[in-house]
């Protein structure tokens, strides 16, 4: 593989990391969902919608900063990988 396209070859498996954390956090708060849900429909007949939403404001919370999180560090990967291939820091 030619040197030229190690930074390329990276940043598509950066990509694909970042896909498949993303479709993980999904795939958590969509069960996460389904668990408020069920508890709910256990409980007394009168739950209130408003804790639901409260709680599931909060799993969609922590996935967007589990995703958020995860792609700064995938992106801090991705550029100092281009730096120790000789890759321009400067912005054009």
């Amino acid at each position: 593989m030619a040197i030229a396209d190690r930074p390329t070859e990276l940043s598509e498996q950066v990509l694909e990391s970042v896909e498949k954390g993303q479709r993980a956090a999904i795939d958590a708060v969509r069960k996460f969902v389904d668990t408020v849900d069920k508890t709910q429909a256990h409980s007394a007949e009168g739950a209130d919608p408003t804790e639901r939403q409260e709680v599931v404001d909060s799993a969609l919370e922590m996935a967007d900063k589990l995703v958020h999180t995860q792609y700064e560090f995938l992106s801090s990967i991705v550029q100092s990988a281009g730096e120790s291939l000789g890759a321009s820091t400067k912005a054009k």
